[in-house]
Order: structure tokens, then C-alpha cells, then sequence
């Protein structure tokens, strides 16, 4: 039971915006599916919201019921006033903006959800989490709860062509940019990739939360293949060991293949190993030894050892985690 309500509004009278609905619509199909195409979010997209009552409403259904993941999105106008910070609705008029980021928040922290995420794409949207009522100054988030925002409370969230900057890295970072070895997209990984992505003088985005774990938001194939993966420990029963290498390993090594060969000739088996220590090299996980390239450690009879990432994925698999 994961389901997601995404929220796009352009149509605000004197100041519309135009890459809101592009946005969420964009968002919406991204997280409905994971990349293999099985089904993700349940999600229900609303388009210029025009009240503030609806849009509460909406946020309410959200938030009730024992979900394993509530999610909101929400990109549209944000505005902060003396009270505290608002998504603006375009019914709003003086004083009166839209629905409260502090009513919001009551709701996510109330829910009987396991995880309740809420990613904004609005102006002054880092406010979200901190109520007006400890002065801003202090988070007042339960746990399971996750906040992502595009700025700061003091900042605005910039439209380039038509799109937020904000969420444009946002649909990036969850079609794979950032995915760890597994294909696991979480709330974590999305910040940091965004945060990398943004220079020290455009807006930044805010992360705020109480977990005690990150629910995965969507997956993608995994870089490298799970069964393979497994293979880590099979490959170093040791971690500190090193995996020696001969020119068995190297597929070209072979006679068919005009070239000099060298002995011992291409073994299927150890081709297969090869490719599958190959595939941990270009991730990071395993390195050569005293060679620029695992092709030289091979027909240089050398090895290759697990990289400070390869333990740590040697440990997940040991503990059967993975």
C-alpha cells in the first residue's frame, strides 16, 4: 500500500506559472512505475487545485489509513509570512494563502502511515518542519517522517524553461542518477544528488528527518545483477584476500584470435569469473593490483582485491541482507 498524491497548479490569477503541472504530471509517471515496470505508487494527480479547502481535503484522504508510504508532492506558489509558511492556493487573498505547512505537517506526523515523505517545489518551502510556533527555530518532525524541499524558507524556487530547477533534478536523480549498486532509489540518495548537482549560490534544497531507516522510493535494474552481486563472497571468502589472476581469465586469450597468446589459455569457467569481477571494477567494488586495468592484471598473472565499497557490500551479502 503505497500511494502519492502529486499537486500541480499553474493557474494562480495575476501570477500564473508554467512549468508546474509539466512538473508534477512528469513526477507522477516516474513514480507510479519502478524501472522495470511493475507497479510502485498509487497515485493521484491533481492539477490547479482551486481552493484551499479542496486541496486540504486532498491532503487529509492522503494521510489516513495504515500505509506502508503516504506521499505528497506538491509545485505551485509557497509563500512565508509572519505566522508561518504556506502552499498557496489560488483562491488565497490576504492573510488567508492556502493550506498551512504546519497543519500539513501535523497530519504527516498523526498518520498511522510507516512513512510518510513530503517533497515541495515552492518558494520559502524549507520552513516545512520547523512550526512557526517554537519561532522556526526547532524541528518538531515524529519518526517515519521525511521533508524535501526545493530552498530554504528565505529563498525562492526558480522556473528555467518552462520547469522547476528543482524538480527537474528530482526526476534525474529517480530514474537512476541516484540509485545505489541495488537499483535503490531512497529519500537520502535523492537530496544528496540534488545537493551535488546545485552550486553554492543557486537555491538550496533542505532535507529534513526522523528515521530510523529510508523506505525506497522506486528502483531501477541494478548495475550490477543481484545473483552476481551475491557472488562477492564466494569470490573472497576473506575480504583482506586477494583474488589471483592468470591469462585463463581473459577471454581474448584465446587461439582462434590472432594475436599473441600466452599460457595458461581461456578457461570458460574463469572467462565467467572474469566478466563478473569486471562488472564489481566498474562499480567501484574490486580494484587491480599493481596493473592500470583488470585486462593487464590478468595476463600479467596478477590480482585484484575489494575496495573499501566492495567490504561493505562483501558484509551485506555475508549478512545476508542482500
Amino acid at each position: 500500500m503505497r500511494k502519492a498524491l502529486v499537486v500541480g497548479i499553474d493557474k494562480y490569477p495575476n501570477s500564473p506559472l508554467r512549468g508546474c503541472i509539466n512538473d508534477a504530471s512528469s513526477f507522477a509517471a516516474i513514480i507510479e512505475t519502478h524501472g522495470d515496470g511493475s507497479p510502485n505508487f498509487s497515485v493521484k494527480l491533481e492539477t490547479d487545485v482551486a481552493t484551499k479547502s479542496e486541496l486540504k481535503s486532498l491532503i487529509i484522504e492522503l494521510f489516513e489509513g495504515a500505509n506502508d508510504i503516504a506521499l505528497l508532492y506538491f509545485s505551485g506558489h509557497g509563500i512565508l509570512d509572519s505566522v508561518g509558511g504556506y502552499i498557496v492556493t489560488p483562491d488565497f487573498q490576504k492573510n488567508d494563502y492556502g493550506v498551512s505547512m504546519d497543519e500539513i505537517l501535523k497530519l504527516a506526523n498523526d498518520s498511522q502511515a510507516k512513512d510518510k515523505v513530503i517533497i515541495l517545489d515552492c518558494c520559502n518551502s524549507g520552513a516545512f518542519g520547523s512550526p512557526s510556533i517554537s519561532g522556526g527555530a526547532t524541528s518538531q518532525i515524529i519518526e517515519g517522517v521525511v521533508i524535501l524541499t526545493a530552498s530554504r524558507d528565505s529563498e525562492s524556487a526558480l522556473e528555467v524553461n518552462g520547469r522547476g530547477v528543482f524538480t527537474n533534478l528530482l526526476l534525474d536523480a529517480l530514474q537512476g542518477g541516484s540509485a545505489d549498486l541495488r537499483g535503490h532509489i531512497t529519500p537520502g540518495s535523492v537530496y544528496a544528488y540534488i545537493d551535488q548537482a546545485l552550486g553554492p549560490w543557486d537555491q538550496r534544497p533542505v532535507f529534513k528527518t526522523n528515521v530510523t531507516r529510508f523506505t525506497s522510493l522506486r528502483t531501477i535494474n541494478p548495475q550490477v545483477p543481484t545473483e552476481i552481486l551475491r557472488k562477492i563472497i564466494e569470490y573472497f571468502p576473506v575480504p583482506e584476500e586477494q583474488f589471483p589472476l592468470d591469462p585463463s581469465f581473459e577471454d581474448t586469450n584465446k587461439k582462434d584470435i590472432i594475436h599473441e597468446i600466452i599460457l595458461p589459455h581461456a578457461e570458460p569457467g574463469n572467462v565467467a569469473i572474469f566478466k563478473n569481477l569486471q562488472k564489481f571494477q566498474s562499480v567501484g567494488l574490486v580494484v587491480p593490483i599493481d596493473a592500470p586495468f583488470m585486462y593487464f592484471a590478468a595476463m600479467e598473472s596478477k590480482s585484484c582485491k575489494l575496495t573499501a565499497l566492495g567490504y561493505h557490500y562483501w558484509r551485506l551479502v555475508k549478512e545476508k541482507r542482500i
